[in-house]
């Protein structure tokens, strides 16, 4: 399927089937985020592969929105490795951080798996529980896996606004 297929279809599934992404197209996946731009080429981004039960155990205190995921990646991001901006009032982490998340979402949908980006959780909470270190912030959790039979988009899923009320040519 082309890239515009991909990106069109693709979903956040809500509701995952007890099958497990085998370890190959996990690392397929990996790489795909490994290989995402960062500003300065810092790639300040650590991905944790969330797929024990104490790890699901954590999320799952910290969030209701695992939706039985067998694997769930931990977007993080090194603080004290970013670039600053000229004028000093933002810098790189969390745009990094969510450009290599979607390089891995789009790599999931592309090999065949599903996905659900989750930010409904407290980042400092699951930071603790993880025991991850200090110098690392939680951007968002990934949800990986095969859709549960019977699952799909939700009813607005292919709502889109026109290009002219979101683009504007200057």
């Amino acid at each position: 399927m082309d890239f515009k297929e991909l990106a069109g279809n693709r979903y956040s599934c809500k509701k995952y089937g007890p099958k497990v992404p085998d370890n190959e197209t996990l690392q397929q996946i990996l790489e795909c985020g490994r290989l995402a731009p960062t500003a300065k080429n810092l790639q300040e981004q650590h991905i944790y592969v969330a797929e024990s039960d104490r790890s699901h155990e954590c999320i799952d205190q910290c969030t209701p929105c695992r939706y039985g995921a067998p694997v769930v990646l931990v977007v993080a991001f090194d603080k004290e490795n970013v670039y600053t901006y000229p004028g000093g009032k933002r810098n790189s982490g969390i745009e990094d951080a969510t450009i290599v998340a979607t390089h891995l979402m789009l790599a999931a949908a592309d090999a065949g798996l599903d996905s659900c980006w989750v930010n409904n959780f407290d980042p400092d909470r699951l930071h603790g529980l993880l025991g991850l270190p200090d110098n690392e912030e939680i951007l968002m959790l990934l949800d990986l896996g095969y859709a549960a039979e019977g699952s799909g988009p939700l009813p607005n899923h292919f709502s889109r606004k026109p290009l002219s009320d979101t683009v504007t040519r200057i």
